[in-house]
């Protein structure tokens, strides 16, 4: 196998958001869980790895991301995308940084750009500022993430701080000017010893306007809404057949473990249909055993799946998420409800389910590490960002979808298994 571009995403639903537009644009990509151990199943033209890296510690976060980088020189790539969100989640120490350093080194370059901007989920970056919708980042929901807060929406700065390297910006009244352009400021930036630039992007347009002048690039980084470009620099155009899926079966659930305003109101929305739901309190598993709630979770969804899409979820208030940290502290909180939630995804792919939504990339992770999935067939689009995949998971078919928690439009709970 060899293939034309290798991307290293920091995290699972990330990557499948990156894959996802790759595909739209006519690439047929395989998604991986961590770097494959065995081959992968068809002819392809990217293979995204999707890494659990986001909120390690930066040399961690590195080490793994070089030995993603060496198996996809070894399948033959030709350029590497290092995939992060959109909304640049990241601390004043990385990892966004590090990892784009310690791969530009791997790769022998001295330049490469960055950009997060997604047009069609709201994101866009102007005079070097990330937006959502019509809010800086560090006025959105992003200032509460329980992980990464995001505070600081200057992404030269905040790039700067995490890099040794010099960070620059090409705006937005080169990109606008196009492709000549855009390489003509790179040209400058690199004369003067910037190694790596923020570029302003606010249309779909932008991100076309930018993807032909990263044709020669050993290295990109940035969200997933740069890739819509990069197939064509390869001579590939968009083809429905691209997305197509086995067909789905079995019952019908949805995971939620993403605390973001935007899953808060897509958990709302599904109760206020009349959903069924249970709540998971990270506050019981102090005061019961995982297992006995594990077995509480399961009995209810047994009673509940052959009546539509259930909803398991742990999604709370910025203020209640404050309240389980300040008594359990950070890391305990999050990895007792993630092992939980894990456990809960191989009890219901037990039950029969065969469709199974889940929010949160954390959540993400957890729960496809515990179901042992180690590849995805990417297919068709839910909402932007977001794919319906295709995967073996307990010796079962299973149709899967990994949703950001800052992804989706209220209703994406309901609307989601409509598409299938």
């Amino acid at each position: 196998m060899s293939i034309l571009l290798g991307c290293i995403a920091d995290d699972f639903t990330g990557a499948t958001d990156l894959a996802n537009n790759l595909v739209r644009n006519g690439m047929r990509v395989a998604q991986a869980i961590g770097i494959p151990q065995c081959g992968l199943n068809a002819d392809l033209d990217a293979v995204v790895v999707a890494l659990k890296s986001r909120n390690l510690e930066p040399e961690d976060a590195v080490a793994q991301s070089l030995e993603a980088l060496e198996y996809l020189l070894a399948q033959g790539a030709q350029q590497i995308f290092f995939k992060y969100c959109s909304t640049f989640d990241s601390t004043p120490k990385g990892n966004i940084g590090p990892v784009t350093e310690a791969l530009m080194a791997a790769l022998g370059t001295d330049f490469t750009i960055a950009t997060p901007a997604f047009p069609d989920n709201g994101r866009s970056v102007f005079k070097g500022y990330l937006f959502v919708g019509n809010q800086l980042l560090s006025e959105s929901g992003m200032r509460d993430h329980p992980l990464t807060p995001m505070t600081d929406a200057n992404l030269v700065r905040v790039m700067q701080a995490q890099c040794n390297h010099r960070v620059g910006l090409i705006e937005y009244q080169d990109v606008l000017a196009g492709a000549e352009a855009i390489s003509l400021k790179m040209t400058h930036l690199k004369s003067s010893n910037t190694q790596i630039a923020i570029v302003d992007a606010v249309t779909n347009d932008d991100l076309y306007r930018i993807a032909p002048t990263l044709k020669d690039l050993p290295l990109i980084t940035g969200g997933s809404g740069i890739a819509v470009g990069l197939p064509a620099n390869f001579g590939i155009d968009a083809h429905p057949g691209s997305s197509k899926l086995p067909p789905a079966s079995g019952y019908r659930a949805i995971i939620s473990g993403s605390c973001s305003q935007t899953t808060n109101l897509q958990v709302d929305h599904f109760k206020n249909l009349g959903g069924a739901t249970f709540a998971v309190d990270p506050l019981v598993l102090n005061q019961k055993s995982t297992e006995q709630l594990l077995k509480e979770i399961l009995a209810w969804a047994k009673a509940h799946l052959s009546l539509g899409p259930v909803l398991i979820y742990s999604s709370a208030s910025p203020e209640k998420v404050k309240t389980v940290q300040s008594l359990l502290g950070i890391q305990e909180a999050g990895s007792a409800v993630e092992n939980l939630l894990g456990l809960v995804a191989q009890g219901l792919i037990d039950l029969g389910v065969g469709q199974l939504l889940v929010a949160g990339g954390e959540t993400s992770g957890a729960c496809v590490k515990a179901l042992g999935i180690d590849q995805m067939q990417i297919g068709l689009q839910i909402d932007p960002g977001v794919p319906w995949c295709y995967a073996v998971a307990r010796n079962q078919p299973l149709h899967l979808a990994l949703k950001s928690g800052n992804f989706g439009a209220p209703e994406f709970f309901t609307n989601a298994f409509l598409k299938l």
